[in-house]
């Protein structure tokens, strides 16, 4: 300890170790928190309900693009929203998008036709929220519903609030991603996920 007291240069470095240390630690518990936050718990009704894409293939949802929908379908036929909005693109080689994969989706799950749109555009969460948030501006909706994994919740929900949506996490605890260690995967990706957001806005 004698030592590092005499250099300074070091005693900063372990200074701003410790503290970048504590910014990921205190991240990490922010979304651990937030992932086993449902806000239907305490928020009755919407304006609509968001579903953030996920993989498809050639218009099938993938397993977690499901889970996603289900809790759609539950919070809609719970009567929490009159809209859904279905978002993402595509990737190179898909024959359709995420959002029309899934639209197609919840009207065969009994979903009014009418009451799901579709807007297949971005590849990033936060190009298809920009998306979401332009139909709800030109629609007069503010708040939603946010229909991800629970581990997206935090980050989601800023993405939402930055983009001026009234944004409740609801996530899907019934999708593909089960395993201790894939739950493990997702924390640990979401935490630095949400400091590069925070830090560089996107």
């Amino acid at each position: 300890m004698g030592a590092i007291r005499r250099h300074p240069i070091i005693s900063s470095v372990l200074v701003v170790l410790v503290c970048l240390l504590l910014v990921v630690v205190l991240t990490a518990l922010a979304v651990w928190r937030a992932a086993h936050t449902d806000d239907a718990s305490r928020i009755e009704h919407v304006d609509a309900i968001l579903v953030l894409g996920a993989a498809q293939y050639n218009g099938t949802p993938s397993p977690v693009f499901v889970g996603r929908l289900d809790q759609a379908v539950l919070l809609y036929r719970e009567g929490r929203a009159d809209t859904l909005i279905v978002l993402g693109g595509s990737e190179p080689g898909d024959r359709t998008t995420e959002a029309a994969a899934g639209r197609a989706y919840l009207v065969q799950h009994g979903v009014p036709d009418t009451s799901v749109v579709a807007e297949p555009v971005g590849t990033t969460t936060l190009e298809s929220l920009r998306a979401a948030a332009t139909y709800m501006h030109d629609h007069d909706m503010q708040s939603a519903f946010l229909v991800s994994d629970p581990w997206h919740n935090l980050r989601i929900k800023r993405m939402a609030g930055d983009l001026g949506i009234q944004g409740y996490a609801s996530a899907t605890w019934t999708s593909a991603a089960r395993t201790e260690g894939t739950r493990f995967e997702g924390y640990l990706r979401e935490t630095f996920a949400y400091l590069y957001y925070r830090i560089l806005g996107r």
